[in-house]
Parts: structure tokens; sequence; C-alpha cells
């Protein structure tokens, strides 16, 4: 029988029936040593409203007893046990048994490959704490939660209040934590194992950061920046939001085969892969802090106040991401934090709201199945980038006032949209209720262009517009070399490289108010002072936008002399959407992006700008100008080598796209004793057709990773070689033995161009696994959905056949299917389409 998802009728039934007034959880976690087994009991005291009712329990794992006020109770396969005549005041006890440890939701064991450690760690969003214990499994049933773990002699555990006192058992040792605030069942959390931990003292806090022993050089590397970024980010939520972090211990644990990070209350579970084993990039740097400040965003956004539904997602995640961006530029050293996500999530953002799942940033949600589909561009992108629109449209200083209000109104309990609208009506003074419907409610993108006539210059939307305050940048060609250096330049590259030679400066920046589709936009310059008009200069809202035909061929050549990060951003981010919508060539669109990179002064956005570059001539380019365009991005990272604050990362791109032998062979000369530098470089000629098998196996014996077994494999799944392809993909696809955050890694390196003969019958075989690629909880089914689709290989009639297999599917599996197919459908029409008119050169 299917595991039954909870309804949001069943759960507001739930919710008006039962106060739930404690959770005392016992967990053994002793079969774990050399088993796969982790018993729990899981002890409910509730109350009922209307004595006599019936209600249910989830639970997902093996029921071994349970009893209600001490009567037996028969459990199902379904993954609920039924309550039947309720008492006013109840006590259910449930003994369960979760075995599937490898592949099931809820809790995982993992074993390091280096020394044959076990490590156990738990994440239950959105509704996995089920699979592990009997619970209410739903947002707004919070409650007190008290764990005790008993586990081997060896192992340390983690939970979400601290403090634990522990007793010494003859083979073991007992944990018994204080309990929890009020809490909702999937932001609890228990992790376990040998870590190495280290800790410090900062502003009243006891901070601690664990991970696996092997990767104990790597935690004392990164500590200082990790316990850094905390303090710093602690200190900015507490007098944003006029709340302090309530608990003395904050704890963050890097565990293997993890996916992502997870926001536990005083406890936040990361993937190690965050502990990067080569020296970090500074993209890799900055997310490491927008993902820790995310995280720590949600004590406040998820944790104290709770979304009451899943409908209210948003509530949780796209405030999360607005504030860790919020924060980076405020509180630290990251202050180009939305030029990158401009040059990463939102152009994300705007092709999934541009495609077959796009839908309402707040939504009805049926039930937590449909919930796990929206953990997505729309949600997360998409949503930080509106409420900096928020932000703008009612000013910093109200907006503040309003989030904290709401906070101070809704701690520890959980709210609804309504509720925070309310809270920045009140503080700004403005009926919101307009701007609710129209970005909230609303799903899509608005665009908008410029009409020039003499020095009169109209904001057209292409449509009926939300309303939205952005801004219009004028600038002019000043002849000199230089620029300002964007929000914060590179210090040994200060100036502006653009091959031309010529820079523009802003010489006036007007915000304009929209509430219809024609807004005039005055206290611009006169026209013969002006060469370029930039709408939505400073990023302030999220909409496209467009050049007028008459300048469209200079616009692509101008993006590269905008003088700052988030001008040149937001210049990029036309051309890429021009792109997707087939209104421009991969050959000017790869060439913009090109000179972008080249004239670059912000280390925040190289890397993903090279990215796009390096994506836009592998999977976006006719095959007969694939070639050309992989070799200007090939000439722009050897240049960008030249600067040693660029080289790593320029090196880096270059692995990916190198093609002659002078490349490769230059590339190993750079390479030295750089063990992460040399592993790209095999996959690149391992995709070649070099003979590599014995370099390879050489460098797996020296790299001290504990995880360079997945590094051997990717140069395997390059190779134009059938057995080699066979090989990844049983290990990759089928037995999914790679951990899930190198999935990625492994299929992009599978997936080649110019291999159809060998990849097209694991094209089928991605058809075949459809049914089951939601097996292991939401973000295997999204990984795995989104990571193996091929991008080479196919056809059209390939993306209407996967796109009809889609819709018999699991939500999650259904949107992640839908929007990589949509994506992938858009290589192909750019792949298919020649260029007529004279490409853009930088």
């Amino acid at each position: 029988m299917e595991i039954r998802s909870l309804t949001r009728s069943e759960a507001e039934r739930r919710g008006a029936l039962l106060e739930v007034e404690r959770y005392d959880v016992d967990i053994d976690f002793t079969g774990l040593a050399d088993g796969p087994e982790v018993r729990c009991v899981s002890t409910v005291a509730f109350s009922c409203r209307e004595p006599g009712a019936e209600t249910f329990v989830d639970c997902a794992a093996e029921v071994r007893s349970a009893t209600l006020n001490g009567r037996p109770l028969t459990s199902t396969a379904d993954g609920r046990i039924a309550l039947p005549a309720l008492a006013g005041h109840n006590v259910l006890r449930v003994e369960s048994v979760q075995a599937d440890t490898t592949t099931g939701e809820g809790v995982h064991r993992a074993i390091d490959p280096a020394d044959g450690e076990v490590y156990v760690w738990m994440s239950f969003e959105p509704d996995e704490a089920r699979y592990v214990w009997a619970c209410f499994d739903q947002p707004d049933l919070k409650a007190p939660h008290a764990f005790t773990v008993t586990a081997p002699s060896a192992w340390t555990v983690t939970s979400n209040s601290g403090d634990p006192r522990i007793e010494e058992l003859e083979s073991a040792r007992r944990w018994t934590f204080p309990d929890t605030p009020l809490l909702s069942t999937y932001n609890t959390v228990v992790n376990a194992g040998p870590f190495h931990e280290i800790r410090r003292e900062a502003d009243g806090h006891d901070l601690g950061i664990y991970a696996r022993r092997s990767l104990a050089p790597i935690l004392e590397r990164d500590a200082d920046e990790l316990f850094t970024l905390t303090r710093q980010g602690l200190a900015f939520f507490g007098e944003v939001f006029a709340m302090p972090f309530p608990q003395r211990k904050y704890d963050q644990v890097f565990v293997p085969e993890f996916g992502g990070a997870m926001e536990n209350y005083g406890c936040v579970t990361w993937s190690d892969a965050f502990l990067r084993r080569a020296t970090p990039t500074p993209a890799e740097s900055e997310l490491l802090a927008k993902v820790l400040l995310h995280e720590m965003a949600h004590m406040w956004f998820g944790n104290i106040v709770t979304m009451r539904w899943w409908d209210d997602l948003w509530l949780n995640e796209a405030f999360a991401e607005f504030a860790c961006h919020w924060a980076a530029e405020r509180a630290t050293r990251y202050t180009d934090a939305w030029a990158s996500h401009l040059a990463g999530g939102k152009l994300k953002a705007y092709l999934s709201d541009q495609g077959p799942v796009s839908h309402p940033i707040h939504q009805p949600i049926h039930d937590v199945a449909q919930a796990a589909s929206i953990f997505d561009n729309i949600t997360y992108p998409k949503g930080a980038s509106v409420l900096q629109q928020l932000k703008t449209y009612v000013g910093e200083e109200r907006f503040r006032v309003g989030m904290t209000a709401y906070f101070a109104r809704h701690a520890w309990g959980s709210a609804t949209l309504q509720d925070l609208i309310d809270a920045l009506s009140e503080a700004s003074g403005r009926d919101l209720d307009t701007w609710r419907t129209a970005w909230l409610a609303t799903a899509g993108t608005d665009r908008f262009s410029l009409e020039r006539d003499g020095d009169t210059v109209t904001l057209v939307a292409s449509d009926t517009p939300r309303p939205q305050v952005l801004a219009v940048g004028a600038y002019s060609r000043n002849g000199k070399e230089g620029g300002d250096g964007g929000n914060g330049g590179h210090g040994s590259n200060g100036g502006n490289n653009d091959p031309s030679g010529e820079v523009l400066e802003r010489r006036a920046l007007v915000r304009v108010e929209v509430t219809q589709t024609r807004t005039p936009v005055t206290g611009l310059p006169t026209e013969a002072d002006l060469d370029v008009l930039l709408i939505n200069d400073e990023d302030l809202t999220f909409a496209t936008t467009r050049p007028d035909p008459a300048t469209r061929d200079a616009f692509f050549l101008a993006a590269a002399q905008l003088p700052t990060a988030i001008s040149r951003g937001v210049a990029t981010a036309t051309v890429w959407d021009m792109l997707t919508t087939g209104e421009a060539t991969a050959a000017e669109a790869g060439r913009s992006i090109t000179a972008v990179l080249m004239a670059e002064t912000s280390d925040a956005v190289i890397e993903p700008y090279l990215t796009l570059a390096a994506n836009i001539a592998e999977l976006w380019a006719p095959e007969d100008e694939r070639a050309g365009l992989t070799a200007a991005v090939a000439e722009a990272c050897r240049r960008l080598a030249a600067d040693p604050g660029r080289r790593q990362v320029a090196l880096r791109g270059l692995a990916r796209v190198a093609t002659t032998p002078d490349d490769l062979t230059w590339l190993r000369e750079q390479a030295g004793d750089d063990v992460d530098l040399l592993w790209r470089t095999l996959v690149r000629e391992a995709e070649l057709g070099g003979d590599v098998s014995s370099e390879s196996a050489l460098l797996l014996e020296r790299d001290p990773d504990p995880d360079a077994w997945v590094r051997a494999l990717t140069v395997r799944a390059a190779l134009p070689d059938p057995a080699a392809k066979e090989e990844v993909w049983q290990r990759l696809a089928v037995d999914r033995a790679v951990p899930i955050n190198s999935v990625g890694q492994v299929a992009a390196a599978f997936w080649r161009p110019d291999q159809d003969a060998l990849l097209t019958p694991y094209t089928q075989h991605y058809l075949d696994s459809i049914p089951d690629l939601h097996r292991g909880g939401m973000i295997p089914a999204m990984v795995f959905a989104g990571q193996l689709f091929p991008p080479h290989a196919i056809d059209p009639a390939y993306i209407e056949e996967a796109q009809k297999a889609a819709h018999e599917v699991a939500p999650v599996v259904r949107n992640t299917l839908l929007e990589r197919s949509d994506t992938v459908k858009r290589m192909l029409h750019s792949r298919g389409t020649s260029t007529d008119r004279e490409s853009v050169t930088g």
C-alpha cells in the first residue's frame, strides 16, 4: 500500500481537534554500528478538544507496538495509525524501527570510505519525521521535543537544544537533551557519529561545528570563516528582527551523503561537500556564506514563526533566501551578494517563470506531496527577488518595523500570508492587498522596454504590470578606460577590461513607480548626451527587459562596458533571457557574456559568468559554431589566468573547455601539484579520447579526499567508451552509489556532446526510470529527475515523450522533469537556429 500524503483538509481538521503538549522520543542508534536499524519509542502527550473524536498519527516506520492511553492500537501500511475514542487528555506510545537507512526517507546511515566510520543524520522536511518515529507531522502542531539517544560510546550526538546530560552505559552512552522550544516536527533533528568538533564563544553564544574525522583538516581550515559568519549573522538578524536568537547553543553539523543544508533549530545540518577539498574559489566562499545565512534566517522564518500550511512555504524559503543576501551585503565581506544572486539563481528563476511549471509564489497546496514540488526556482530566487522589491516598495526602515511586529506577534506559533501583509501594511501605511495579489497570487514575469521620442522616454510594459518601483539608469561613454569597480572591485584588476577600451559612465538614476502599462520616465539627461538606458538598473525588481530594436546589437556590446557588477548583471540577464526565448543566437549571447567576463571587476560573479559562457558553447550553440565559441571561452580563460586572483577559477574553466593539445599541455604545466585541477584536466582529456586510466588510478592513490573515488568515476563517465558508460550508469542511476551532492558532477561528465551513438541507449534508460525517480524522498527525487535528464542524443519527439511520462508520477518528479525538459527543448531550438545577422564581438 502507498504511504498516504497528508491533505490540507486533514491537517486543518487535526489542527482544530488537537493540541500537542510534548514529545518524548527515545532513539537507539546502537544497531547502526554494524547494521541498518534505528529503533525509536515516541511518547506523545496531547489534548483533544472534542473527547470521543477520532484522528490518526503519522508513522511510516515499521510499528512494533502502539498504545493509546494504555490500549493497544493496530497500525496500517499507509503510514498512519488510527486513534479512536480520544480522551480529553491522551498519551500515545509507539515503538518503531526504520531499517531502510541507505535509501529511505528521514534518516540516513553513511559509511566514510576513508576509515569505515559510520555517521547518521536526520532530515525531515517536508514530512519525513514520520519515517523515523510516530508524530503529528504537520507544521502548525508545534510542541516541545525531548530527545534521549543511546549511541555507541565513541559517537557524539547533536540535537536542537544542546547541553545534554551524558551517561556511560556498558558499551554505549545515553544522551539526554533538554526540552526544545515549541517546534514543528520537521524542524527537529538528531545527528550522530565519531565527529571532529570545534567550539568557540561569540557574543554570548556557544558555537559548534562538526565534521567526520577524515575531514578534520578541512574543518580546521574553514573554522575561522564559519565562526565569523555565524557571529555576524546572529548579530545582524537579532538586530533587524529586534529578537536575538534565544538559545545559547548554535551548532552546525557537516555530514556525508546529504543534499544541501537543513535549518533544524539550533543545529543546522549541512552536506559536507560545502567543506571544499581544494581551496575554495571566491564564488564557493560566498555560496558558503549565503547558505549559512539562509539556514540561520530560518531560525526566525520557519522555526520561531512557522507557516501554518505548505501554501505559505515562501514565508520560510523566500524570506530566508532574501534575508541571506541582505545580511551578506550588510554584515559580511560578501558585499556583492545581490550581484551573484542575479548572475545565478535569478536567471534560473526567469527561465522557470516562463516555462511549464510556473506557478504563483503563494498557491493552494492540496497535500504535502504537492508541497514537495514547490521547493523550486519560483519559491526561492524569484521569491527572494520579490521580497527585495517589497523592501524597495515600502522602504527599508518601514520594512524592518513590519518584520519586527510580525515576529513579536507570532513568536513560537504559526502564521499565514495575511499575518505578514497586515504587519507590513501597518508599518508602511500602504495598502498591500493589490501588491499581494499581483506578486504572490499571479504567476509569470513582467517585461519592460523603453520608447524614446526625442527627449521623452516612456517605460512600456508588454502586459498589465504589477505595482512596483524600479530604476532606469542613463549612461554615456566617457572615452576612458577603467571603471568604478562595482560594489567592491577586485584588487588586482580594478578597471574595466573591455577590449574596445570604452566604458560607460552613469549620468543619472531615476526611480519609477509603475502602476500602468505606460509610465513616463522623467529626470533623464537629453538624448544627445546618452548612449545606453538600462531598465531595472540596481536590480530592484523581478522583471525581464528588452532593448529597443534600433539599439539591440549595440546593447550586446554595451553590456561589458557598464561600470558596476549590478549594471553588467542586469544587462547580462537581458542577453540570457533573449537567448532562452529564441530572440538571440548562441553566438551573440556567448560573445556578449564572454566580453562581460573579461570586463568584470567583482570576484563574486566571475565563476557564474564563466559557467554561463561555457554552457552556451556546449549546450546552446549549433554544432558548426560550438568549436568557435568554445575556443573563445578558452582564450578568455587563458587571459584571466594571468591575474593571480582569477587564476584558479580561470584554470578550472579552461579544464572544461580545453580543446587543442596546446591547451591541455599548458593546463598540465599550470596544475603542478594541484590535485583538483589535475582531476578536472583528466575529465576533459578522457572526453576527448585520451588514455588516462593509469594516471587516474595514480591520482586516486595520491588524493587525500575520502570521496576521491567519485572524481575517478567522473573521469570514467566522460570516456567515449561503451563499457565505461555502462559501468557509470549502473553506479549512478541504478545503484545510486554516488553521493547525492556529486550526482550532477558525474552526470555532466556522462552526457557529453559528440557522444550521441554511445548515449542513445541511456536516453531510453532515463525514460524507463521515471516511475521510480521519487524513491528516497524529495531531495533525491529532484536531483535524479533533473540531473539525469539527457541534454544530448535526443530530439523534440523525445522531449514530448518525457513530458507525457511526467504526468503519471509524483508531483516533485513531474515538476522537475517538466522544467528540465523545457530548458533542454529551448537548447535544441537554439542549436537548430542559424545566425542571419552578424554576431556582436567583444
